[in-house]
């Protein structure tokens, strides 16, 4: 499993609910890598998509409400459950196997980043109000950069790179 995320300067993900950076480009990345596998997330990241459901995409969503249902979307209540969901599900199109992408919100992020081999960050370079976190992988010994692609800069003027972490095994 992946996890691919959008952090600013301090690692914040969101606010209330929303993104905090707008950015087209880190949109695009999101739709190109997460095609065609599986997508793994919280109720409430979940809901803040406008459509529902991500097209082309299997949609897993984690979360403690039993009477949770949505449409196009296979619905876990625990961590265990999550990774077995999502193994079990993993490769059925043949092949290697489709990839499986852990999208967040932040708790769900925490509870299954130790399940990931690597971390796609988008780094925006910029600190705003924010209320939700991504763990500082920078911090963290566990994690080394395997590469680094210059972004751009968003409509909005935001410089931004792309950073790849790998999972540093003992």
């Amino acid at each position: 499993m992946n996890a691919i995320v959008s952090v600013t300067g301090d690692w914040g993900i969101g606010s209330e609910g929303r993104l905090l950076v707008r950015n087209k480009a880190d949109m695009h990345r999101f739709v190109e890598l997460t095609m065609g596998g599986t997508v793994l997330m919280g109720r409430k990241t979940f809901e803040s998509f406008p459509g529902g459901a991500l097209k082309g995409r299997r949609n897993v969503v984690l979360t403690r409400d039993g009477g949770f249902r949505a449409a196009g979307v296979e619905v876990v209540h625990d961590v265990d459950e999550a990774l077995r969901a999502v193994s079990e599900g993993a490769g059925e199109k043949g092949g290697k196997g489709e990839k499986v992408w852990l999208i967040g919100g932040e708790s769900v992020y925490r509870e299954l980043l130790p399940a990931c081999e690597l971390a796609y960050v988008t780094k925006n370079d910029v600190v705003l109000p924010a209320d939700a976190f991504f763990p500082d992988l920078d911090a963290n010994p566990s994690w080394v950069v395997a590469e680094e692609e210059p972004g751009g800069v968003t409509a909005g003027g935001v410089p931004f790179s792309y950073v790849t972490y790998q999972r540093v095994r003992p």
